[in-house]
């Protein structure tokens, strides 16, 4: 993704700001909050594996889904 960019630079040329238009800040954005989205869904798909792992090898009495949704 290649973004075309705007410097400011103060007195001495020293590079202070990048300015992008509104257009292409609202392409970011919204890349960013789908990679953000895909972040959070890979890690809580982690710790279901791990809480699932964890309760297969437990020793407790299994529930089935059926009684986990009538809350038996």
């Amino acid at each position: 993704m290649k973004i075309p960019v705007q410097y400011l630079n103060d007195e001495e040329g020293n590079i202070k700001a990048v300015q992008v238009s509104i257009t292409e800040w609202q392409k970011v954005l919204s890349k960013l909050r789908k990679m953000e989205q895909a972040i959070n869904l890979r890690k809580d798909l982690s710790e279901a594996f791990e809480e699932v792992t964890k309760f297969s090898k437990s020793k407790r009495k299994k529930e089935t889904l059926k009684d986990f949704l009538n809350g038996v």
